[in-house]
């Protein structure tokens, strides 16, 4: 066992630790199979894909459910006068209906970002063999640029700087160390 006490080594009845302590005491070869399994499930780059899509698409559900539930609190607004001058079951039903567009229109959008940069940046920490600032920066890039492409070079280089600065800024507070205070 390291010094620190963590890390990969063999605990009382000599079956292999986790990185938090014995984890995998008093589980069967199978169980600790399993287990395994899953961590290097997690650590492939299609699972976190797929899981950062699904996240983005939750969260992207959630946050276009709200900014559609905010976009019709006031009667003058041109679209909130349209609304009010309805019945009530008509003007419930269309606001039932823009929510869900727009709540659809989000998820779609954040699952593909987040599924894009994560399985981005999945790649490149595999190709590169590190895990530091500048996988995060060239992840970014490459998801602003492919995001904006569609809209020529020039958007493709904004989004590409875009989302790098964001992607960087970003990591960057992530790895700060944290204060005692």
């Amino acid at each position: 066992m390291n010094p620190s006490g963590m890390g990969m080594g063999m605990g009382s009845g000599h079956q292999p630790m986790g990185l938090g302590g014995n984890s995998t005491a008093g589980m069967n070869e199978q169980e600790q199979a399993m287990v395994k399994m899953m961590q290097s499930g997690m650590e492939s780059c299609p699972v976190k894909t797929v899981m950062a899509g699904t996240m983005g698409f939750g969260l992207g559900g959630a946050f276009g459910l709200f900014m559609a539930s905010m976009s019709y609190d006031s009667a003058f607004t041109p679209q909130g006068r349209a609304i009010s001058d309805l019945p009530w079951k008509e003007q419930v039903r269309r606001g039932f209906k823009d929510m869900g567009a727009r709540s659809w229109s989000s998820a779609k959008n954040f699952g593909i970002v987040g599924a894009l940069y994560s399985g981005t940046e999945c790649c490149i920490e595999g190709l590169r063999a590190k895990n530091d600032l500048t996988n995060s920066v060239a992840a970014g890039c490459m998801t602003g640029g492919i995001l904006g492409a569609k809209a020529g070079p020039q958007a493709a280089a904004f989004g590409c700087a875009g989302f790098a600065a964001f992607s960087a800024a970003i990591d960057a507070y992530m790895r700060m160390p944290e204060s005692d205070d």
